[in-house]
């Protein structure tokens, strides 16, 4: 059976094949995919995927106390960093953001939970056919978006937030013809009894 067919670079396919649509709990690790989706944003995923271990020696592993520390020089700092996307907006979208999951702890939330909340914790199988199939916003997608903006998160459209979803676990969008379909539901099914 073949791989969902946007799996077919050198990076892509070791990402599709081992982490995309597999759930993810730890909010370090949702805060790494919330930057990176929104790095993504106009760019292709293989663009961001050649520059993810950039972020992670940039952004000091997705450390949200240490980001949320950031300032100028910091912005500065990235803005000449060619391991990143230098877009500016972006790079203070993180920064505003991990500013946002601070918030959350503070008010005894976590990211985990505002997040996977919008499918009540459990993913959401799509059971597509065909790439087309696969919308490229949903109800879910545009609720969160809207919640994340209200708690001051930035570069969090409905798309952004669907691609998320996606990366994360909380939509399996593996087309039913891909090997991994199964593998994630398998696991989806898991991890909703936790």
């Amino acid at each position: 059976m073949p791989r969902c067919p946007w799996a077919k670079s050198e990076l892509a396919i070791p990402y599709h094949d081992a982490e995309w649509g597999v759930p993810v709990h730890e909010d370090r690790v949702l805060f790494e995919f919330l930057t990176l989706e929104a790095a993504q944003a106009g760019l292709s995923w293989d663009t961001i995927l050649k520059k993810r271990d950039g972020y992670r020696t940039a952004f000091h592993g997705f450390d949200v106390d240490r980001i949320a520390r950031y300032g100028a020089g910091d912005v500065k700092r990235l803005m000449g960093d060619a391991s990143i996307v230098r877009n500016r907006l972006k790079i203070e979208s993180t920064i505003a953001n991990a500013r946002a999951c601070l918030n959350l702890r503070e008010a005894g939330r976590s990211l985990d939970g505002l997040l996977w909340g919008f499918v009540d914790g459990v993913p959401i199988d799509g059971k597509r056919r065909a790439m087309t199939d696969i919308p490229a916003k949903t109800a879910e997608s545009m609720a969160m978006s809207k919640e994340l903006v209200r708690l001051g998160f930035r570069f969090v459209g409905p798309t952004i937030c669907y691609a998320l979803m996606q990366a994360v676990g909380m939509a399996n969008d593996h087309l039913i013809t891909c090997p991994r379909h199964k593998y994630v539901s398998k696991l989806t099914r898991v991890s909703s009894r936790k």
